[in-house]
């Protein structure tokens, strides 16, 4: 039986780059989705959702 020493890693580098605002997604473009009625779609569909497609889902 082989023994493999467990590699420490320390993420925060990666964290610290990616996140420099405090933020771990973009900012909100303010448009709102249904998104239940579009996961059904995609579901049904076997793949995502065109940009086309998604726009019919748009709550205004």
């Amino acid at each position: 039986m082989l023994v493999m020493a467990k590699k420490v890693t320390d993420d925060t580098h990666d964290i610290a780059y990616y996140a420099r605002d405090s933020r771990l997604t973009e900012p909100s473009d303010g448009k709102q989705y249904e998104w239940r009625k579009m996961i059904e779609l995609s579901k049904m569909l076997g793949r995502p959702l065109t940009d086309e497609e998604a726009e019919e889902f748009r709550i205004e």
